[in-house]
């Protein structure tokens, strides 16, 4: 790897010498860019949760010939998406590099053991007061559409869901670690904005798929679409105020306008960094893609579709404010989901009325 750039690395779990563990930690390290997938037989639950934050993604062993293709075609696309030299360039200006908080490695783990209780989950939250608060206040906004105020992290936890509860945290964590001192941006509105897309492509998912793992992917993908975003306004504040600039004199979207001033988009940028914390792949790719599923190269329901889908749907509904791609039809009918459309925008009507209506902006 020294001499050659690889796209991709698969590997075993269990070798000889350097274990799988072992070997994607250092990759990680010395070649941040490259795609990380661990390939293992064993139910090992140590040597996995080694892994949490290492490797973008998981495959059984033995594995079908056909679904390693099709993981390796998607991770290559996703690759020369977010190895571009201009993204490189730009996250090497950026002093340290956002890593996954210690209370979502907390979660993680006790998530993934089968006899985990909800009051378990509820104490890992409460050991930070601060994330209890913002959990608590999130899962009251209008978002979740409660009927009764929710006051305490376990109720929380047994509404919502495990999964849904560690997409919260993931994202207020991400939120709280960067700051933006911009007066053309708003970090709350941007939070306030990434929970409702998270809900709404949630919403979406579970209309159309029974999988678990597509709808909790959906709804972490949704409240992580623009981390972009988040980067730009903390670290390169006044070429994104520039590039917000120019979307409004230009009645351009704000994607178009970092592309003319950065040479790469908040898609990218952010699909880039929640790659190097480790986050699942599907989870990657439609951060990555949501403003450009034509160059997708998936063909069935996906994160990335719920989110595209949830995004546009949020500013249909915010049409005064402008700028802001719509639905791309062409590949919502290349997949003959164009019909869904109705049912997606009914399910997803009264959180962002209730959002619109909120005036937390």
């Amino acid at each position: 790897m020294e001499g050659t750039a690889f796209d991709v690395v698969v590997s075993d779990m269990r070798m000889a010498g350097m274990d799988g563990a072992e070997l994607l930690k250092k990759i990680q390290e010395l070649y941040p860019c490259t795609i990380r997938i661990m390939l293992s037989g064993q139910a090992d639950e140590e040597a996995i949760m080694r892994t949490v934050g290492v490797v973008h993604q998981f495959l059984e062993k033995p594995s079908n010939p056909e679904l390693l293709k099709s993981v390796l075609f998607r991770a290559s696309a996703l690759y020369k998406l977010v190895a571009d030299d201009k993204i490189k360039e730009i996250i090497s200006r950026i002093e340290s590099l956002p890593s996954l908080p210690d209370i979502y490695l907390k979660l993680q783990r006790a998530i993934s053991s089968p006899d985990v209780s909800v009051a378990e989950v509820a104490a890992i939250i409460e050991q930070d007061m601060a994330m209890s608060a913002k959990v608590l206040q999130l899962v009251n906004s209008a978002f979740f559409g409660m009927f009764q105020p929710v006051e305490s992290p376990a109720r929380a936890v047994g509404l919502l869901g495990l999964d849904t509860i560690k997409g919260l945290v993931l994202g207020v964590q991400v939120f709280s670690g960067m700051k933006g001192g911009s007066r053309l941006f708003s970090l709350n509105r941007l939070m306030d904005h990434s929970i409702a897309v998270g809900a709404c492509a949630k919403k979406i998912a579970a209309i159309e798929t029974d999988d678990k793992t597509t709808i909790d992917h959906s709804f972490i993908a949704g409240i992580l679409h623009d981390v972009g975003k988040l980067v730009l306004a903390s670290h390169l504040q006044e070429q994104f105020d520039q590039a917000i600039m120019l979307a409004r004199e230009q009645s351009i979207s704000p994607r178009e306008a970092e592309l003319q001033i950065f040479h790469t988009d908040h898609g990218s940028i952010g699909a880039y960094l929640i790659g190097i914390c480790g986050l699942p792949g599907t989870v990657v790719e439609a951060i990555a893609f949501h403003h450009c599923l034509e160059d997708y190269p998936g063909h069935v329901f996906s994160p990335a579709l719920s989110v595209h889908v949830a995004d546009a749907l949020y500013h249909e509904n915010r049409a005064d404010e402008g700028g802001t791609p719509g639905l791309n039809l062409a590949y919502l009918e290349r997949l003959s989901l164009a019909g869904r459309l109705e049912v997606w925008r009914e399910s997803c009507a009264e959180p962002l009325r209730q959002e619109k209506n909120s005036g937390r902006h």
